[in-house]
């Protein structure tokens, strides 16, 4: 018996231990996101004010643009990486070792990919190529994230947190002093891609701080067809959201111009910036919810119910003042140049809502290995967006593209769940965080 009693107090007390880990892993990357947000916004709206809406516009055009071939740097691998060194934390230097390797061969298929498809559509503006071929080449230094997805399955984020805040300020403070020297646009996108430069030696040095080596990492090919199997679905995901997340900026640019995406990019950059909070609070909470998997079905759900609530409730607090606020908001951050984009940004932040949801019930998708069905379901949404910004921007411009994204986040995120018999059990605790008070 009090043998029994023993376990069960130091059951209790891991479990603690646990939930300690994960706030504490919560609340360095707020503090990383926070700091990010506030510095990038202050920084980001300055940089806006001094290269104008034409500018501006044409800067957001190509991120936009070299956005859309991330999934190749990426290779859909983060989730599945974490999850494969949780269960197997004594293979971590195979597994970190070849993701590592297949982010870098990603990382330069995607600039050329980049560089190659504005040729291809007949593009000939030296300073766009040039534009495109810098940041492109972010995906290249983004194979050092590897070591990131360490210290998330360790629950340790704080270590990646302080490499690339430090990288971030150096970088911020480098962006104030292109606009006091009147620096040309081309500068800012050489700023942009150093940051992920200083911010791949910086994980680095902290990875080696903490007694580990890189050097110890090694490629498996078989890992490796291990990995991008079940990351495949992941990958074209990934294509399918960098279409919700950037296509209408890429649209708006090909069918209206730069100024408008001038417009909807400061709509866009005041609406997104929120999206910390949940991508935060999902990465931490990830691991937790894989483990109850292993455990107990009920605590599995009663997991992944806590965390739909929660980002619902914290979607409707940003979105509802936002909309009202939305018109003040712009002219005092960007100025009357930008007045425009404050009826975008009261439809545009209402996204936030699907966005918080789906990236909510990304773990359960991953845990119940439905990947697959999560790619049809967002490349149905992607499909739609695209379509809906046929039809709307040629009309309502940025005004047209913010509906889209709305309509097709909505749909891929909460409204397809509904209308699959795999998906429903998620669609109900979805419904039950809209409303709360009936039941399903």
């Amino acid at each position: 018996m009090l043998s029994k009693l023993r376990l069960k107090s130091f059951s209790q007390l891991k479990s603690r231990s646990g939930l300690r880990a994960i706030i504490a892993n919560t609340g360095w990357l707020f503090a990383d996101r926070i700091l990010r947000m506030g510095a990038s916004l202050v920084v980001g709206v300055w940089v806006a004010r001094y290269l104008g809406v034409q500018q501006y516009g044409l800067f957001n055009y190509v991120l936009a643009f070299v956005s859309l071939f991330s999934p190749i740097f990426t290779l859909g691998l983060d989730d599945v990486v974490v999850r494969h060194i949780v269960r197997q934390s004594s293979n971590k230097e195979e597994i970190l070792g070849t993701t590592f390797w297949l982010k870098l061969l990603g990382g330069i298929t995607s600039v050329l990919l980049a560089v190659g498809s504005m040729f291809f559509l007949g593009e000939h503006e030296t300073l766009k190529i040039w534009l495109v071929a810098i940041l492109g080449m972010v995906g290249i230094f983004r194979a050092a994230d590897t070591i990131e997805l360490w210290f998330q399955s360790q629950v340790q984020s704080k270590y990646s947190v302080i490499a690339k805040n430090i990288a971030f300020l150096l970088n911020t403070l480098i962006k104030i002093a292109l606009i006091l020297t009147k620096a040309p646009l081309l500068a800012f996108a050489w700023v942009t891609l150093a940051e992920f430069a200083m911010s791949a030696i910086g994980l680095l040095i902290v990875y080696q701080a903490r007694g580990t080596s890189v050097l110890l990492w090694r490629w498996n090919f078989t890992a490796a067809k291990t990995l991008l199997k079940e990351s495949l679905p992941l990958i074209f995901s990934g294509f399918a959201i960098m279409i919700f997340m950037r296509i209408d900026q890429v649209m708006l640019g090909q069918m209206i111009g730069d100024k408008e995406v001038g417009i909807y990019s400061a709509a866009v950059r005041v609406s997104e910036i929120w999206y910390f909070i949940p991508a935060a609070i999902v990465s931490s909470v990830g691991p937790s919810i894989y483990a109850a998997k292993e455990k107990s079905e009920s605590l599995y759900y009663q997991r992944i119910g806590q965390l739909l609530r929660l980002l619902t409730y914290i979607s409707f607090a940003i979105a509802l003042p936002m909309t009202f606020l939305s018109d003040k908001i712009i002219m005092v951050m960007f100025g009357s140049g930008y007045a425009q984009a404050g009826p975008i940004l009261a439809v545009h932040i209402w996204t936030s809502l699907f966005v918080f949801m789906g990236l909510a019930t990304s773990p359960w998708f991953i845990a119940e290995s439905l990947n697959h069905v999560s790619l049809g379901k967002t490349l149905f949404g992607a499909i739609l967006n695209i379509i809906l910004n046929l039809l709307l921007i040629p009309k309502y411009a940025g005004f047209g593209a913010a509906i889209a994204t709305i309509i097709s986040q909505a749909s891929a995120a909460f409204i397809c769940n509904g209308f699959d018999k795999r998906t429903q059990k998620i669609f109900k605790i979805q419904m039950r965080s809209l409303l709360p008070f009936y039941k399903f």
